[in-house]
Formats: structure tokens, C-alpha cells, sequence
């Protein structure tokens, strides 16, 4: 058994007390007010990632959308979401101007100015309502349905 695995079976034992005190240790903040449970979930983590490393931007952005999501809606289910590597331009013509968005790793960029989302660029640009994947054209509409699913 490695250390890490040693500790991660430790954690199972240990008593709220202990935990919340090698929450400190760990953290260096006192650890907030939640159950052991999840004590022993964001020590473990935390452990794993001084031995592994943490994740990667672009999985902790998804993390964070799904967050975001399910505070928005309550449901966290996959949305096919558009997935655009850091450092991508993207380039659309409206009203005979070309407009260029940099997607950066926390959202994008335009006009030096910081976006979350391409949505609220694509509203920017036109004064109206659009979804942005389907403004820069990522994504067509979602509206067609075969006649097999019409009719179940």
C-alpha cells in the first residue's frame, strides 16, 4: 500500500475532531461547515492532487458550467456543450463588419474586453438576443425532428 493510500484509509476512521483539524492542516483554513463525509472528501482530494497534480483548466471550467447549471436549473445532465481549445479565434461577418473573438481558458476575448460567454458577444454585436455557439457558427438549430421521434 502506497502513503497516499494509507492516508485515504485513515481518513475513513478518523472522527470529526480529527478531521476538521487536518482540514486546517491541509487547507490552512478552518474547515467549513459541513459533514464528515464531505470533510474526508476535500482532504482526500486535495492529498491525491499534491501526489497526482490537480486538473486540467478545461475540467475545471466544465466543472464549474455544470455548477452553474445545476444552481440555475437543478439538473447537471451532459448538453453537448461546444468545446474550443484555448487560443482558437473565431471570426464572424455581420453588417458587412468581421468581428474576432479569442477563446481563452476562463471564456473569451473581444474587443479587450472579458466575456464568459459567446452568447453575451454575440448581443453585444448585434443588440439582440443569440445564442452564441450558433451565432459563430458552432452549432445549428436545434429545431428539426424526424418523424420517428414525432411520433412516439
Amino acid at each position: 500500500m502506497t502513503a497516499l493510500e494509507q492516508k485515504l484509509a485513515e481518513l475513513m476512521t478518523m472522527p470529526p475532531a480529527q478531521l476538521r483539524s487536518l482540514w486546517r492542516d491541509t487547507y490552512r483554513s478552518p474547515a467549513p461547515d459541513i459533514g464528515p463525509d464531505l470533510l474526508r472528501r476535500g482532504i482526500a482530494n486535495r492529498l491525491q492532487e499534491r501526489v497526482h497534480g490537480s486538473l486540467k483548466g478545461a475540467t475545471k471550467r466544465e466543472i464549474q458550467r455544470l455548477r452553474k447549471r445545476v444552481e440555475r436549473t437543478g439538473k447537471a445532465g451532459y448538453m453537448h456543450a461546444i468545446s474550443l481549445k484555448t487560443g482558437t479565434r473565431l471570426v464572424r461577418s455581420w453588417n458587412d463588419k468581421s468581428f474576432h473573438v479569442l477563446v481563452c481558458d476562463d471564456g473569451f476575448e473581444f474587443e479587450g474586453r472579458h466575456y464568459e460567454s459567446l452568447s453575451n458577444i454575440a448581443r453585444e454585436i448585434t443588440g439582440a438576443h443569440w445564442s452564441g455557439p450558433r451565432f459563430f457558427g458552432l452549432k445549428k438549430r436545434s429545431g428539426y425532428k424526424s418523424k420517428a421521434s414525432a411520433n412516439v
